[in-house]
């Protein structure tokens, strides 16, 4: 599949998902719905390796990155993002995300050595200046609330969903470690999504979160609908593009989704966003186009994969 169709198809997913979130708040705790997402996206994986006749077992020393993983990407990051969503409309949770052009090329400099181009720097700045645009009056309005005796659930809201951020990076620069280690992706995806969910799990039960089975349909279908497409189909895709064209460049997928998701929280949840904020979306969606022309700063596998909208 095209590299620039699984970039669309993540992007699309994703930008819906941030809303689905919000049908499952207030039906069981935000914990608990996480750990049901992911062992149903587990089980789903593990069904597919089965239809396949792969073998399941995956020596310890691939599962030391695969559960880094788990815990980055489908423990911490969810845990807060969920979190977030109770405090702070949708739409803006996944503008947050949008600073993952930082995090990530920061977080794998830092790590594993890898360079950071001028052109990843630019693109970044613009993305961060559309994140500000977007966030400028909710941040405001909330602080002056603030400082007249109002909730910090708003600022603890952003705190929480910068949280998220910096820890979906650090998941998204571990994936090349798993594919070092294995290169069935359904596989690693399964194990990864099972740690997370039974490390959430750990975590609800220390915190006494009951775990409820809600009666409304639309919890269910909404945990169907982010356990299949929204965990499934979106990180394979993600997953897919990071082991082609690198982090630095699929993380791009984080400033397309906010700018769904504001549309949908419109549509949805009476959000109103005035000059700024489409000023800031723009800026999004132009700090992308950059970044997916530039060339990568190191290859990821041959150099006919440099390029994002080729098909290997």
């Amino acid at each position: 599949m095209p590299s620039s169709v699984l970039f669309t198809v993540a992007s699309l997913i994703w930008g819906s998902t941030f809303f689905a979130i919000t049908l499952q708040l207030g039906e069981a705790p935000p914990a608990v719905s996480v750990a049901y997402r992911f062992f149903l996206a587990a089980a789903t994986l593990f069904a597919i390796c089965l239809v396949r006749r792969d073998r399941l077992s995956l020596p310890l020393r691939a599962h030391k990155w695969i559960a880094l993983q788990g815990i980055l990407t489908f423990c911490i990051s969810y845990l807060c993002t969920y979190e977030s969503e109770q405090y702070v409309v949708s739409g803006l949770v996944a503008v947050v995300f949008a600073l993952m052009v930082f995090w990530t090329p920061l977080l794998s400099s830092l790590f594993f050595g890898t360079g950071i181009s001028r052109r990843t720097i630019g693109c970044g700045v613009v993305a961060f200046a559309g994140v500000a645009l977007l966030f400028w009056h909710s941040i405001g309005e909330a602080w002056a609330d603030y400082q007249l005796g109002g909730s910090p659930k708003f600022i603890a809201g952003v705190i929480l969903a910068l949280a998220a951020t910096i820890a979906s990076s650090a998941g998204s620069i571990v994936v090349t470690k798993v594919k070092e280690q294995c290169d069935n992706l359904p596989l690693t995806m399964a194990w990864s999504m099972l740690w997370g969910a039974s490390l959430v799990t750990v975590w609800s039960l220390l915190h006494g979160d009951s775990f409820v089975l809600p009666a409304s349909v639309t919890y269910w279908a909404g945990l169907v609908y982010l356990s299949i497409f929204g965990s499934v189909i979106a990180f394979f895709a993600y997953f897919t593009l990071i082991n082609r064209i690198g982090a630095q460049k699929t993380v791009y997928i984080g400033v397309i989704t906010p700018v769904l998701s504001v549309l949908l929280s419109i549509q949805l949840e009476g959000y109103r966003p005035g000059a700024l904020e489409f000023a800031g979306m723009i800026l999004c969606l132009a700090s992308v186009a950059w970044a997916l022309r530039a060339p990568a700063a190191k290859p990821v596998q041959s150099a006919n994969l440099n390029n994002p909208l080729e098909t290997p």
